[in-house]
This record gives C-alpha cells, sequence and structure tokens, in this order.
C-alpha cells in the first residue's frame, strides 16, 4: 500500500495555476518524485493561453493521482482573491473527510523529495501544529545566486501552505483577500494553534519566480504586499519597521519604498476591510510584542498564551467560506 494512503497520512494538495509553461514540469516531476505522495491532487488550470494545459493532461493521464480542473480565460493574471477562487475552484472537488491534511501549492516551486514526508513528521512530532512549510529560496535576478525569501519561522509560506486538516477548517480556511497567506496563520494562533515554517535544509524548495513576481512584476508586487498589510490591519508603527528592513533586501531600496507606498495609498483611500476589530487588536498585540522581542518569540508568547483555546474537537466552520475572524470568537 503507498504511503499515503495510510491511515493518518492522507494528503490533498490543490494548485492554483496560470501560463505556467515554463515552470511547471519542474513542480510535477518533483511531486511525483515525493517519499510522500498526495493521495490526490486538483490542478485548476486557470485559463492558461500558453501550453500549460497541454502539460497538464500528459502528466493526468500517467498519474492517476492527479486530476486537473479547467477554469475560463479571465485574460489576465488574478492574485490574492483570484488565486483563492481558483484554489476553492479545486477543493469544490474534495470530500474533505477523506484526507487527514490539505496543501495549497503554486506550480512554480521545485520540491525536495521528502518534502512531504518532513512536514508529516513535524506535525506528528506536535499536535498543535496546524500549518507549516519548509523556507523557499529563489535565484536573484542579478547574480544568480540563491536567496532565501522574507519569510519569518512563525509563518507558513504561501507558496506552500500545508495544514492539518482539523486546522484548515476550524478557521475557515483562506480569507479571498490579499493576505490571504497571513491572515490564515494568525487565524490559527487565535484558536491556540501553532504556525512554522523550517529551515531544514531537507525542507528547503525552490521558488522558481521570486515572491511577489508573477503579475506585472515584482515592485507592483511589492505595492501589492503593502496595500495588503493595510487591509489585514497592520499598525503603521509595525510597518515602518518592515518597510525598513525590506531595503536592505532585493531588490534593494525600491522594494521597500514600493511596499510603503502600497500602505499609504491604502490608508488614504481606506479600502473596505474583511478583517473586525477584534482580529486587528490581535494582530497589533503581536506586532508589538514583536518589535519588543521579536517575530518568533512574540509568536511562541502568544501560542503559550491561547493553549487553554486550543481544542480539536472545536466545531469546524464552513471551510469555503473565509469567514471574518470575529465567527472564531463565537466557534466551540
Amino acid at each position: 500500500m503507498p504511503i499515503a494512503d495510510r491511515a493518518g497520512r492522507r494528503i490533498v494538495v490543490v494548485t492554483p495555476a496560470r501560463n505556467e509553461t515554463e515552470f511547471a514540469r519542474r513542480t510535477l516531476d518533483s511531486m511525483v518524485a515525493q517519499t510522500l505522495r498526495p493521495a490526490k491532487w486538483v490542478i485548476v488550470d486557470d485559463g492558461s493561453t500558453d501550453e500549460t494545459p497541454a502539460i497538464l493532461a500528459e502528466y493526468a493521464a500517467k498519474h492517476p493521482w492527479i486530476e486537473v480542473v479547467t477554469r475560463r480565460d479571465r485574460g489576465v493574471r488574478s492574485v490574492g482573491p483570484g488565486v483563492i477562487e481558483a484554489f476553492y475552484a479545486g477543493l469544490d472537488r474534495c470530500n474533505l473527510d477523506e484526507f487527514d491534511y490539505v496543501c495549497k501549492l503554486d506550480l512554480d516551486l521545485d520540491l525536495p523529495p521528502g518534502y512531504f514526508e518532513g512536514l508529516v513528521a513535524a506535525m506528528d512530532a506536535d499536535p498543535r501544529l496546524g500549518t507549516c512549510s519548509g523556507k523557499a529560496w529563489y535565484p536573484d535576478p542579478a547574480s544568480g545566486e540563491l536567496v532565501m525569501e522574507l519569510i519569518g519561522d512563525e509563518m507558513s509560506v504561501g507558496a506552500s501552505k500545508f495544514f492539518r486538516m482539523t486546522c484548515f477548517r476550524q478557521i475557515g480556511g483562506f480569507a479571498r483577500q490579499v493576505m490571504w497567506d497571513g491572515i490564515d496563520c494568525h487565524r490559527c494562533r487565535m484558536l491556540g494553534w501553532k504556525v512554522r515554517s523550517f529551515r531544514d535544509e531537507s525542507l528547503r524548495f525552490l521558488h522558481l519566480r521570486p515572491m511577489g513576481s508573477s503579475h506585472r512584476g515584482i515592485l507592483h508586487g511589492r505595492a501589492r504586499h503593502g496595500h495588503g498589510q493595510y487591509l489585514m490591519g497592520t499598525s503603521p508603527v509595525y510597518m515602518l519597521v518592515s518597510v525598513g528592513y525590506r531595503l536592505f533586501s532585493p531588490p534593494f531600496v525600491v522594494g521597500g519604498l514600493a511596499t510603503l507606498w502600497g500602505y499609504l495609498a491604502a490608508c488614504a483611500t481606506r479600502p473596505h476591510r474583511t478583517v473586525d476589530g477584534e482580529f486587528r487588536r490581535f494582530l497589533r498585540r503581536y506586532q508589538w510584542m514583536a518589535l519588543r522581542r521579536g517575530k518568533l518569540k512574540a509568536a511562541e508568547a502568544i501560542e503559550a498564551e491561547m493553549a487553554s483555546r486550543w481544542d480539536v474537537r472545536r466545531p469546524n466552520l464552513p471551510a469555503h467560506a473565509a469567514p471574518r475572524p470575529a465567527s472564531l470568537a463565537t466557534s466551540g
């Protein structure tokens, strides 16, 4: 019996993809080579106009655990909420009761062979670990050297979001907005779960394009990140410190300034936030602690404080509803 089919080891992976001809085969090959393969992998072709559909059909014909879902062409790559819409188009094809873990995975990654086996082992070692990932590295456009993406150890990486199914269902899945991959981590901690990304070399994966560069370039991606930080409720002081740190990371100076521009533009226009005051208070308390102690120590302190809220029997929120964090306080 394949290891992925053993009790307590069934993984479903959902991948939104659009125009990934350049990278798709590397991701597909690295998934086929996994020592712990998914029981099911749903790849959502989100209106590709290149050779991506033909590549996906080729692999699906060879591997019955791969399923391809095709969506119509919207004319442009849609990031943030568009990615999550595509993710849910794939999740709709799954009975979540049949799986122990769910992973949102991009189609521009090269995973080490023991990636999923390592993540499951980490969750076996800590029952409160709700979501985790390895660290993403990408080739620097200027030097060609590998650079680690700036994701703290207290967050799981958006390109490879690996969730314990119990945790994923309790938080109600992903928010349909920019910064969905930050909101989910804080929702986890609100319910007493832990969140991590690991620096272990065996869990290091290649992000074949820099994070945030898939739509209109990396500077636009950095500005979108700043916009998303406003939507999530990040405080101005924390944002300024974060921007100062990013000035010294590729793309140097301009990347940080683009992030600040996105945040300030959102402050000026005040777009609607889907998160409520309770979530923003929780987030800003964590951010204030992070400024004083560092992000990982702040996360560990919050997780210790919220341990009493952890309950695997807590009722699930609708996995497709992506509710506001306010409903977290009343569930269970």
